[in-house]
């Protein structure tokens, strides 16, 4: 029996690639040969983190450690870091023993940094994997102690990084996007033939994106563009009128939950530049325009550039996203399908498909030193 804990609570940014993952190495046992060694999963998380509801709702067994919160600039809870440390090792030591533990692959964040050193004292090996172009402190403190690093992004500046993209749910990543169209479209109420927009800002929506997007409304149905846009679950305020009959349908919805069959459906996307994200479009040859999020150390714009310097997409600054700029930018790309096709390729080409096992080859093999 080989056990695996990973180490990947907080956000979506760190559980989607975590269980994906996960699901590829339930494969490899499912699919092993008589008399090979099974492999046992554990997640760890926090009892704060959406990995309560995600980790279970996936079948995986999920241990909960105490968070460290580390803030990004010094103040008095500075100080309350090196106890609150001591305790979630000691905790998470605990468990590595009890789970046997044969390797710990973190993906960041609160959970991760406990995971680390908890596994440097049991003498557990260590994978790290960053989704990040820009890698917070949990993951450049673990690439010091790590066996290996993978990375998503080329260049991603930590210790010893290989490139092996990001780990995504078989749904996104064997997705056949023009086989699916037909039935997407139908789905989500839309014309079968039309040039079709989508526009998300994440789970919770973005304001500036809504606000663009709808004052762009008039222009991009006129153009003979429909959109499908996801508003976010709180902003019940964003609504467009009804386009008249013949026109362009321009659908609303609070929240996507398939979002396979959303890519499959539309053309281009408008959308901000989460990890998981850039590397969902890119694997499955969908270009967007992406709208990096304004705050933060300014890793959504370097995940999207290498997308966009690859050809597979636009950039533009939250500031200067407005209905006017759609109008001049998405209007013309969306409606001109062989400038759509080259952006495409070029966004598939940037993108991986195969992550998910190759960083279930990684894991497996520092196990079985």
């Amino acid at each position: 029996m080989t056990s695996v804990v990973l180490a990947g609570g907080g956000t979506g940014g760190h559980i989607e690639p975590m269980l994906a993952l996960a699901d590829a190495l339930l494969r490899r046992g499912a699919g092993s040969a008589p008399g090979a060694s099974p492999t046992r999963i554990t997640c760890l998380g926090t009892a704060r983190g959406m990995e309560t509801r995600l980790v279970p709702a996936r079948g995986y067994d999920l241990r909960l450690i105490p968070p460290v919160p580390l803030p990004r600039k010094p103040t008095l809870d500075l100080l309350r870091v090196p106890g609150r440390v001591r305790a979630s090792v000691a905790e998470t030591r605990a468990l590595l023993r009890e789970l046997d533990a044969d390797v710990v692959v973190g993906f960041g964040g609160y959970v991760a940094l406990p995971a680390y050193l908890a596994a440097r004292r049991e003498r557990v090996p260590v994978v790290v994997h960053e989704q990040n172009a820009l890698p917070g402190l949990a993951n450049r403190i673990g690439a010091r102690l790590a066996a290996r690093v993978a990375v998503t992004v080329p260049d991603t500046p930590l210790r010893g990084a290989e490139h092996v993209g990001m780990p995504l749910r078989t749904a996104i990543s064997t997705l056949d996007r023009p086989a699916r169209r037909a039935e997407a479209r139908a789905t989500f109420g839309l014309d079968a033939d039309r040039p079709t927009l989508l526009v998300f800002g994440g789970s919770q929506g973005a304001a500036s994106l809504n606000r663009a997007a709808v004052g762009a409304a008039d222009a991009l149905t006129a153009a003979g563009v429909q959109v499908l846009h996801a508003r976010g679950p709180k902003n019940t305020d964003v609504a467009v009128p009804a386009r008249p009959a013949g026109s362009a349908p321009y659908v609303v919805v609070d929240y996507l939950e398939r979002m396979d069959l959303a890519y499959a459906a539309t053309d281009l996307a408008l959308c901000r530049a989460g990890a998981v994200t850039v590397a969902e479009l890119s694997a499955v040859g969908l270009p967007a325009a992406f709208v990096p999020l304004p705050i933060g150390n300014g890793e959504q714009r370097r995940n999207a550039l290498p997308v966009v310097t690859a050809g597979g997409g636009l950039l533009v600054d939250d500031a200067d996203l407005s209905p006017s700029w759609i109008e001049e930018h998405v209007v013309p790309l969306v409606t001109d399908p062989q400038a759509l096709a080259g952006y495409a390729d070029y966004a598939a080409a940037a993108g991986s498909r195969e992550a998910d096992e190759r960083l279930a080859d990684i894991v497996l093999e520092v196990a079985g030193r």
